[in-house]
């Protein structure tokens, strides 16, 4: 089963922090509280990724209300994969990724998101990088 990255629960902490600042008193909003559980394991244990099958439910929640503010998908409209490219040069995206993308569990789309992220070399990121900031959400 795919992990939701290290850097996700992170976003995803300072996605609830915006949402619900501490209260008085210093206690963590529950979404929060069961985000930074997950966190403090990982550190913990010195891993990256938590399973995303067997997330808490409460974390797994507040992780998911922080994914769907994320753009769906890093597609721009150009996509190479139709060409027969077995890497789409507009989104970074392999071709099984394309094909899967709606069956794809949140934890893998994320995994996605990662790689191509790192990589950096598709078009998203540079020459129609206009293109993907038109699909983020303000």
């Amino acid at each position: 089963m795919p992990g939701i990255h290290i850097t996700d629960i992170e976003a995803a902490i300072n996605h609830w922090r915006a949402r619900a600042p501490a209260c008085d008193g210093g206690a963590l909003a529950p979404p929060l509280r069961a985000l930074a559980e997950v966190y403090a394991l990982l550190i913990y244990h010195g891993e990256t990724e938590a399973d995303e099958a067997s997330l808490p439910a409460q974390a797994k929640q507040a992780w998911l209300d922080w994914f769907h503010t994320m753009p769906d998908t890093p597609c721009i409209a150009i996509c190479s994969t139709s060409q027969g490219d077995a890497m789409c040069k507009g989104c970074g995206r392999f071709f099984d990724e394309v094909q899967r993308w709606t069956e794809m569990t949140p934890g893998e789309k994320r995994a996605t998101w990662r790689r191509i992220t790192f990589e950096g070399s598709s078009w998203r990121f540079n020459r129609y990088a206009e293109r993907a900031l038109e699909g983020k959400p303000s």
